[in-house]
């Protein structure tokens, strides 16, 4: 039997050894945020649009002919040149996004999670936000069902969601009603997108992600009052994680883009700071005007240099 190492193997040694040195960091053992701004802009910054993506690498996106539409967007919008995925697999990274914790490396869970994370603190500060995702009914609790999986949905795990369905049918919905939302000028503060997973590049093509992107989320918004010029709408698209044999800093790098007018136009970044999932967390609550970011957040460095205010 050969004892050789497989991608996925180092990955997931990988990821461990991230995850430890995220405990250590969250014991105050890490590095010193003393030098960064923990004030958030003032709330009120309009809408946030998040899309997920799939476990594609910075280096099949950025450029990469397979995604001419996402291209244009980055093109027109900033672009992070150091962003990295935490971990491999996708749970973790999905939950560093919400809670600023892995919390669990077994991408089959479908564990409720009772921790600080980004539903609370919009149900708490009265943020409007939804769900949208392909395959689901409104306010659907469930596990795997069709082309959505659970993994790719972590405010579905989360507590203050999962074990309230009122909160659930507020906030949990089918993707179709996104295109109504839209359509009638009443989509929420805060969005997330979760494509099925022939949408999301996860079993489908490059090529038809990109073009359900610009179909299904881009067009729609390109006609929304505050992605108008003048605006200051914000569309966030994200990858959860490299592909498996690329491992730096631990799920490695992807492709991270802002667009909108609330994003600077034609930007690449110019820092050499090092963002990952918690510092996406974080600026999404700066956006809103939330502060204390949760966990490894709470140290993460701003992502201001990506954004008009």
């Amino acid at each position: 039997m050969s004892t050789r190492s497989t991608p996925r193997c180092i990955a997931r040694r990988a990821g461990i050894a991230l995850a430890l040195g995220f405990l250590l960091a969250l014991c105050g053992c890490g590095s010193s945020s003393s030098s960064h701004s923990k004030s958030p802009p003032p709330a009120g910054s309009g809408h946030i649009v998040m899309v997920m993506e799939e476990n594609q690498s910075y280096s099949t996106v950025v450029g990469n002919t397979n995604w001419p539409n996402l291209n244009s967007l980055i093109k027109s919008g900033a672009l992070p040149t150091n962003y990295y995925a935490n971990f491999h697999p996708s749970l973790p990274d999905y939950f560093m996004l919400t809670t600023g914790q892995p919390l669990t490396f077994n991408d089959s869970s479908t564990k409720v999670w009772d921790v600080d994370n980004l539903a609370r603190r919009m149900l708490a500060a009265h943020i409007s936000f939804k769900i949208y995702a392909e395959g689901i009914t409104n306010g659907y609790l469930g596990g795997n069902t069709g082309l959505y999986v659970i993994r790719h949905n972590p405010f579905a795990m989360l507590s203050d969601i999962a074990d309230n369905p009122k909160v659930a049918e507020q906030t949990l919905w089918p993707f179709t009603q996104f295109a109504t939302d839209a359509s009638n000028n009443a989509l929420p503060e805060f969005s997330f997108i979760i494509p099925n997973i022939d949408d999301d590049a996860h079993t489908g093509t490059a090529q038809q992600a990109d073009s359900w992107l610009q179909s299904n989320v881009v067009q729609p918004l390109s006609s929304y009052p505050t992605f108008q010029t003048g605006g200051n709408g914000v569309l966030i698209i994200d990858f959860d994680e490299s592909a498996f044999k690329d491992i730096a800093h631990g799920g490695g790098h992807v492709a991270a883009v802002f667009w909108g007018p609330g994003a600077k136009s034609g930007y690449k970044q110019t820092s050499s700071t090092i963002y990952q999932h918690q510092t996406m967390l974080r600026a999404i609550m700066d956006q809103l005007g939330l502060s204390n970011p949760p966990a490894a957040a709470a140290n993460a460095p701003a992502m201001s240099e990506f954004f008009v205010k």
